[in-house]
This record gives C-alpha cells, sequence and structure tokens, in this order.
C-alpha cells in the first residue's frame, strides 16, 4: 500500500516552487545566481524539505541548472534560446487572441480595456511588468482553452528567466499600450485572424526591445 501523502506538504511544496519563480522574475535572484537550500528557505520562513523539492522540480524544468560544489544556479538563457522562447510565444499568444476573438464576453472585453488604461499609467517598469502580466492573464481566461493556457504558463515561467523587463526601455509601456488596444479591438469585432496577427506583432515588437536591451548589456 502507498505511503499516505500530506497534503499540507503538497501545499507547501507547491507555494515554495511558486514563490522562489516569482524570486527568479522580479529579480531577486538573477541568471547565474546560486540557489542555496538554507539561504532560500529562511527568506521563505519555511523548512528546508519543501525547499529542496522546489528545487528539484525548477532543475527539471530547466530554471535552475547544476552549479560547482553540488549547488544549482539560475539559468542563463543563450541567444538561440531566446529566439526559440519568443518564437513559441509568437504561435500561442496568437492562438490566445484568435480563441478570445472567439470567446470572449462583452464584460471581459471591458475588463482587458480596463487592465490596459492601468498598464498605460504605470511609470514604475517593475509595475507596468506586473500590469502586463494580469492583462494577459486574463486573455488568456477569455481564450476558454485549458490546455492553450497551460502551455502558455509553462511558456511564462520560463521567460522568469530574461533579465529586466522590457518595459525599462523608455517609451515600451507607451507602444505596447497600442499594440494591447489593437489586440482589443479585433477581439471586440470578433475578427479572429485580425486578432492573432495583432498578438504576434506584439511578441515581435517585444522581441524587437529584448534584443536591444541585450544588446546595450552586452
Amino acid at each position: 500500500m502507498p505511503p499516505h501523502k500530506d497534503p499540507l506538504a503538497k501545499t507547501r511544496g507547491h507555494s515554495t516552487y511558486h514563490a522562489i519563480l516569482a524570486a527568479i522574475r522580479d529579480g531577486i535572484y538573477r541568471p547565474g545566481d546560486p540557489l542555496r537550500e538554507e539561504e532560500v528557505a529562511a527568506r521563505l520562513g519555511v523548512s528546508r524539505t519543501p525547499v529542496r523539492e522546489a528545487l528539484g522540480r525548477l532543475q527539471e524544468k530547466g530554471l535552475l541548472e547544476a552549479a560547482p560544489g553540488r549547488g544549482v544556479a539560475v539559468s542563463i538563457l543563450s541567444m538561440q534560446q531566446i529566439f526559440e522562447l519568443y518564437a513559441m510565444r509568437e504561435e500561442l499568444e496568437g492562438l490566445v487572441a484568435r480563441f478570445a476573438a472567439q470567446h470572449a464576453t462583452e464584460a471581459e472585453i471591458a475588463n482587458l480595456e480596463r487592465l490596459n488604461d492601468k498598464f498605460a499609467a504605470s511609470t514604475d517598469p517593475a509595475l507596468a511588468a506586473q500590469m502586463n502580466r494580469q492583462f494577459h492573464a486574463r486573455l488568456y481566461d477569455a481564450a476558454r482553452n485549458r490546455y492553450l493556457r497551460q502551455a502558455v504558463e509553462d511558456l511564462q515561467e520560463t521567460i522568469a528567466l530574461l533579465p529586466d523587463t522590457t518595459f525599462i526601455q523608455d517609451g515600451r509601456t507607451g507602444t505596447a499600450t497600442d499594440e494591447h488596444r489593437t489586440i482589443i479591438e479585433a477581439i471586440r469585432r470578433r475578427d479572429t485572424e485580425a486578432a492573432k496577427k495583432a498578438a504576434v506583432g506584439h511578441i515581435k515588437a517585444a522581441l524587437g526591445v529584448r534584443l536591444q536591451i541585450t544588446k546595450a548589456e552586452s
């Protein structure tokens, strides 16, 4: 008979995993930084057991890599990996927008507009990034496809490895706001192909900014 698993332990492991992922996304742990069980456990206020499990899961997903001394470090994406990541993001976000044009309710469309207005008003890059994530999360809701949503959310975990948000570039929040509006307008018209095209263009623009930031930092 298999041993009984503590549901609380599973919950702790799940929350610890997402807490570490959020710390990577927020730049607390940056690409190349080592992660030690003791330090992470102390930061999160949990025991080492859920931390060990979370680190193992993150390593399995490629978000952490082996480091000298039997430890792990936040993975560093190569330029080829960045291109591959954005290529997948274009395809998935395009599908999301196309499905949203089919299924979004009027209330959901109005909420996308409200979120985009809040995003436009964000003067802090970190806040802009947070509002952008909320906007895209509501798009995923509107797409009404659980499998597509899971694929996009898995991809978003890897995107967390990208250092800095593209909204640190002057003017990017403004252009992204306009790109969001184009997506919303196509969804309102129920124009599936226009919505997909607008979403793909949005991600292509984000890649362009990402490459400019990477070049400036190199």
